[in-house]
């Protein structure tokens, strides 16, 4: 029996990191919608391979694998772990994923990225000084051309090709999605790779279309213009003081209206009617995301209702604009910020990386470099506090999102241990009743 538009395609989980998932109805019509939102613009060429290494559970990773079949893209799986020749599970002297299958394009998520970052800054780091510092010499010099329009042939081959071959040395575009990226990051890649990064944003209930930039945008902290298959608008929300009234840009809450927009939630007429209406005719999703419309129409995603704590003198604080600033540190392989309505500091739990934290320990005259003694070690935590805080104030953070008190963790946040998400996204729930003993004491 041949399916007809508004037949359920899937069921497709919400990630989990606000609360329990909930399922999503998404029609063929759906689908479809999404499919070509993305793919109306977008060139493919003969030589193109995809390399897809996200679980197909999630949406973007659904989304980017229907569009490669669409126009006939091979592609190659990978996961994060066996993707690079430096990857963990890449035994010494083999190549990774990368090298062997070449990909020209690939979706990240920005954990994915915030761990290449920090991979190629080790790397160089342990050719000497001299060429640290024409490394970083040429990452500002490309860095300045770029954002005049302006491509470096020579600085790319001379200071970054070794680092494209990370990659495979064919990669010509990348989209990313699923969580805030790091501006800094997010330059990074761009100026070392030398592809266009795009930064996107969607949701489940949306099929993972809303928008995305354009790959001239040299800007950073954006997701860039509305697909053509869906409409985006901003309404007020007065209890965070966000409105489409406010000067010099409007801000408000993002709602997403078109022909994308889920069926609803499996099982869950209560929240289906909270979250999605109907109005001029067209379906909308209310997102929770707080955004902000640029002067040439692209969309910035500045907070998030459920990431957004009021402290005891009435600032606001964005915890997921924090952890995206602090997660550059070199030292940091996980981390999350959670604040208290009833005091006026936030704190931090982190899950070190195991390497730097060796290092660190070494550095401040530890000779036990157990993970556990380490994490619990006063001297360790108080030099990747102070560590943390230098970020935070090169990030130009204000001084009530700067955490007063870390945790070190010696557990390592992986998808089985319920703590992330298998795109690495934070379930705040989780980590918060696992610690909650420390969190306590950190407010004691």
């Amino acid at each position: 029996v041949p399916s007809t538009p508004d037949d359920t395609a899937i069921i497709m989980y919400t990630s989990g990191s606000t609360g329990t998932p909930k399922g999503v109805i998404m029609s063929h019509h759906n689908l479809v919608n999404a499919i070509l939102g993305y793919a109306v613009g977008f060139e493919a060429m003969e030589s193109d391979v995809y390399l897809a290494y996200l679980p197909l559970a999630h949406v973007l990773e659904l989304m980017a694998e229907a569009m490669m079949i669409m126009f006939g893209i091979p592609m190659g799986y990978s996961t994060p772990l066996t993707m690079t020749d430096r990857s963990s599970k890449i035994k010494r002297g083999c190549q990774g994923d990368c090298s062997v299958l070449q990909p020209t394009m690939m979706a990240a998520v920005p954990l994915i990225l915030d761990r290449i970052y920090k991979g190629i800054l080790e790397k160089v780091a342990s050719q000497g000084p001299w060429l640290t510092k024409l490394f970083d010499y040429g990452l500002q010099y490309k860095l300045n051309w770029i954002h005049r329009g302006w491509d470096t042939p020579i600085c790319n081959w001379v200071v970054f090709r070794k680092i494209r071959a990370l990659l495979g040395g064919r990669l010509r575009i990348m989209a990313v999605g699923g969580a805030p990226l790091s501006p800094e990051t997010h330059d990074f890649i761009r100026a070392s790779l030398g592809i266009p990064v795009l930064q996107g944003y969607g949701l489940t209930e949306t099929c993972a279309c809303a928008t995305l930039m354009d790959e001239h945008d040299m800007s950073v902290g954006r997701v860039g213009n509305p697909s053509p298959s869906c409409d985006i608008k901003l309404i007020n929300w007065e209890e965070g003081n966000y409105r489409i009234t406010d000067k010099p840009r409007p801000r408000g809450e993002i709602i997403i209206g078109g022909e994308n927009i889920a069926v609803g939630y499996y099982k869950n007429p209560k929240k289906t009617e909270e979250d999605f209406f109907e109005m001029d005719g067209r379906r909308w999703f209310c997102t929770g995301d707080i955004g902000l419309i640029e002067e040439d129409g692209s969309l910035s995603i500045i907070d998030r209702k459920k990431d957004l704590v009021k402290l005891q003198f009435g600032e606001y604080v964005s915890l997921g604009k924090v952890e995206a600033e602090l997660k550059v540190s070199p030292l940091v392989d996980h981390m999350c910020v959670y604040g208290e309505s009833s005091s006026n500091y936030i704190v931090a739990i982190v899950s070190p990386e195991q390497k730097k934290l060796e290092e660190l320990a070494k550095s401040i005259g530890k000779s036990d470099v157990r993970r556990e003694r380490l994490c619990m070690d006063d001297d360790v935590k108080n030099a990747i506090h102070k560590e943390l805080l230098e970020v935070a104030k090169r990030a130009k953070l204000e001084k009530f999102e700067m955490p007063a008190a870390v945790y070190l963790t010696p557990d390592i946040w992986t998808p089985d241990t319920g703590l992330v998400t298998a795109a690495f996204k934070l379930k705040r729930k989780c980590i918060q009743n696992k610690y909650q003993d420390e969190i306590s004491r950190m407010y004691g």
